[in-house]
């Protein structure tokens, strides 16, 4: 009998956020060695603002990631705020719901057209695919489009965003403007739709498997708030997150990876969506009946199709929002108080958990983040192994390669997120 002993190095994965890779071995038809390594230097930002005043957060923190600034953003000041015991108005709740709709609609149509969808085409990038299918090139950039004015509308700038503060925004932007965005997202949603109705007929790997999905949950499709729920039946509030959640090191990453009292778990819009469903809004819910509903679905596969609805979610209530639009007062004054403040929200990618411990001056003491991509660690390289074994182990090396990429994209990890810690020791002589 011929042995069979196939050794994957993948060095660097293409069409991801960061730098990561992965090293897959199999021997005799087993799969010996499975690593989904991050190996992007750690960026230090929870420790750089240990000192800064607490204003000065929701812009450093923006610059942790250009594709979700304002998931950070949200999350750091619904956990200042909580410390301070500020109640945002429902024009404050409002408009951050808006601008992170943006957020969502970009994050999301930037990963289904420029890298989950070439897998499908067998392309290496956006380019091959373009040449190829144009007009669904075309129709993905005008979706992405309406999420950097909805950002830029809030933000003052579609990468980076400063519209941001604790206590609410840095301005009211004006009716004209409102108007003027308003008609572009309705001219928008409609092309939402179709991308939407072509997720649902693409044929996809049908590969079911067990996981525990984790979200927000809210009376509205959870985005700037909620509270956190499981399909296990966990509830939890934002201070209670450590008691269940453990953060650990693994070797082969930079990356902290989280665990679920002990288990590997899912964030994102699959999780989101196969929780929430019963939210969102009739239109949507007729829409998916139409196109055969697979939620709730245990097949990551379906992470594209919950993008696209999540799309058309986020482009509906951004109209909603704008048809109502009158100027407020931007931002409310506040009493600082030294303390600890937890605080999250669901970043495109999923969960995004922030704790602060600011001193009587207002002075950051400690910070700590767990942003989605750390919490899908354990399960992308569960996965895979599931994955690979339901795909065959007898293919190509090359097609064994492309099948775990397509994997590992289902999750749109953000590796330049996650590398936020280095565990480093220190020996000293004399």
């Amino acid at each position: 009998m011929t042995r069979r002993k196939i050794q994957i190095n993948v060095p660097s994965l293409a069409r991801v956020e960061g730098e990561g890779a992965l090293h897959l071995k199999i021997e005799q038809g087993r799969i010996e060695q499975l690593q989904f390594r991050i190996y992007e230097p750690p960026r230090f930002f929870e420790q750089f603002m240990q000192g800064r005043h607490y204003t000065e957060v929701p812009d450093i923190v923006a610059r942790i990631c250009g594709i979700c600034p304002v998931a950070y953003q949200v999350s750091a000041v619904n956990a200042l705020e909580s410390l301070f015991a500020l109640e945002t108005t429902p024009w404050i709740s409002n408009m951050r719901r808006l601008l992170y709709c943006g957020e969502w609609i970009q994050s999301h149509s930037l990963h289904i057209h420029l890298l989950a969808l070439p897998d499908y085409f067998a392309e290496e990038t956006v380019l091959g695919l373009a040449a190829k299918e144009p007009e669904l090139v075309r129709r993905g950039f005008a979706i992405q489009e309406a999420g950097n004015r909805l950002i830029r509308f809030l933000g003052g700038r579609s990468v980076h965003p400063v519209g941001i503060q604790v206590g609410g925004f840095h301005h009211a932007p004006a009716v004209s403007e409102a108007r003027s965005l308003l008609s572009f997202l309705e001219d928008t949603l409609p092309q939402a739709e179709a991308l939407l109705e072509y997720l649902a007929g693409m044929a996809l790997p049908e590969q079911n498997q067990a996981f525990t999905s984790v979200t927000l949950a809210h009376q509205e499709y959870p985005i700037e708030q909620g509270e956190l729920i499981s399909s296990t039946g966990l509830r939890l509030q934002p201070e209670q997150y450590e008691s269940h959640f453990k953060e650990l090191q693994s070797p082969h990453s930079t990356a902290l990876w989280s665990l679920l009292d002990g288990q590997d778990y899912l964030v994102g819009p699959l999780a989101r969506l196969n929780l929430n469903q019963a939210v969102l809004p009739a239109f949507l819910q007729r829409h998916l009946q139409r196109l055969g509903n697979p939620f709730p679905s245990q097949n990551m596969f379906h992470s594209m199709l919950a993008r696209g609805v999540e799309i058309c979610l986020a482009l509906y209530e951004a109209i909603t929002i704008l048809r109502e639009y009158q100027p407020d007062t931007p931002a409310l004054e506040l009493q600082v108080k030294a303390g600890v403040g937890c605080g999250w929200s669901e970043a495109p990618r999923g969960l995004l958990w922030h704790r602060y411990r600011v001193d009587s001056e207002g002075l950051i003491q400690e910070a700590k983040i767990v942003p989605p991509t750390s919490q899908n660690q354990a399960r992308i390289e569960q996965d895979l192994r599931h994955s690979l074994h339901q795909f065959g182990l007898d293919h190509s090396t090359e097609a064994l390669r492309l099948h775990s990429e397509k994997v590992i994209r289902n999750y749109d990890p953000c590796i330049s997120c996650a590398t936020h810690f280095l565990k480093m020791s220190v020996e000293r002589q004399g």
